[in-house]
């Protein structure tokens, strides 16, 4: 007498998960306390609340670009600081002689006032995206080519011999002084929620906000983003389906390499532009990806959140020094217990395994 095998068990489909159960994941829970946190910070010490918001937003545009260049094309770059320090020198060269025309008369045109700093970060994103396009066309379709094996591993290595590269050749060039500017508007700073904050802080907000809607719904809603999502699935059978891949990537690193410059532009106001300035926000950005899952782009967006409220606690009160240090023990706790990230299910957790 013979048996049949068992059939395997379907899959489980989200939607007939109870709600409860289905929010009740560590990943959600962590979210709803950061969330209760930030509105009860609002109440209670509204700067905190505006520091996570400021700095989040722009941790997000440097972690998702980060994100999509791993998730699309597998490359683990670790030259996405120098694309933050290329955005916020070229937003300083851009910007000093529309702010010295602005201090020459200062009677002039309110609409150069009010939109002369967009001028520099229009700019920093042309060109983020131009050497992000060429940097793809010259070294990585090369590397491409003749990397077969631990292709990772190969652009780790030509990723910081680049950022080495770009790093002293803005020495070279530029010298070793710091090049910013003290605010991008000359206008006195607005009460939010029983709390001062500056023009240059709601606006770099605001950029943060619109773009990562804009780049959100680009990937989800263009021909070009579902192309990008379906070379990061499955790269063999998108491009069986006629998708370009040499365009793709060159998409790819330029909208991630933008990203960086655009955050690089806008925080040049607090952190001025240097050889070295990307080093902190790529230490940030892969401390986003990893906590929120590698190559996962809406993870990263709300890591970058996660990470920048526990940064701001840590400097409010523990100390500055101390900046990293609560973000670093948050990482390494949700790797313990979820090593693929909060919105990464491919590995298994200690409780799970």
């Amino acid at each position: 007498m013979t048996t049949t095998p068992a059939a395997a068990p379907a899959p489980t489909n989200l939607r007939s998960v109870p709600l409860v159960k289905r929010f009740l994941t560590l990943t959600w829970m962590i979210i709803g306390l950061m969330s209760a946190a930030l509105v009860v910070f609002a109440f209670v010490q509204p700067s905190i609340t505006v520091d996570t918001l400021v700095t989040g937003g722009m941790w997000a545009l440097m972690a998702a670009g980060l994100a999509l260049v791993f998730g699309v094309m597998n490359i683990s770059n670790f030259a996405h600081g120098e694309f933050f320090m290329i955005g916020s020198l070229v937003a300083y060269f851009v910007f000093t002689p529309i702010q010295n025309a602005m201090y020459d008369d200062p009677t002039g045109t309110s609409l150069l006032k009010i939109f002369g700093p967009f001028a520099g970060m229009i700019a920093a994103v042309a060109v983020g995206f131009l050497v992000g396009a060429v940097l793809e066309v010259v070294l990585f379709r090369r590397l491409r080519r003749v990397s077969k094996d631990q292709w990772v591993m190969n652009t780790f290595l030509l990723t910081a011999g680049l950022s080495v590269v770009l790093v002293n050749g803005d020495q070279l060039v530029f010298g070793t002084d710091f090049r910013g500017v003290s605010r991008y508007w000359d206008v006195p700073p607005v009460r939010i929620i029983g709390t001062s904050v500056s023009v240059d802080r709601i606006a770099a907000f605001v950029i943060a906000i619109v773009t990562i809607l804009l780049f959100s719904a680009f990937l989800r809603r263009s021909q070009t983003g579902r192309a990008m999502r379906a070379v990061a699935q499955d790269e063999a059978g998108a491009q069986m389906a006629g998708i370009s891949l040499n365009r793709i990537f060159i998409i790819t690193m330029g909208l991630s390499s933008a990203l960086a410059a655009l955050a690089g532009a806008a925080l040049l106001w607090l952190y001025p532009s240097s050889p070295t300035v990307g080093q902190q926000p790529l230490q940030l950005a892969w401390f986003v990806v990893i906590l929120a899952g590698l190559g996962n782009v809406q993870g990263a967006i709300i890591g970058a959140f996660i990470v920048s409220m526990l940064q701001t606690l840590s400097v409010y009160y523990i100390g500055v020094g101390w900046v990293d240090v609560l973000p670093t023990l948050f990482l390494i706790l949700i790797l313990l217990f979820k090593p693929s990230g909060l919105f990464g299910s491919e590995v298994k957790g200690v409780w799970e395994q």
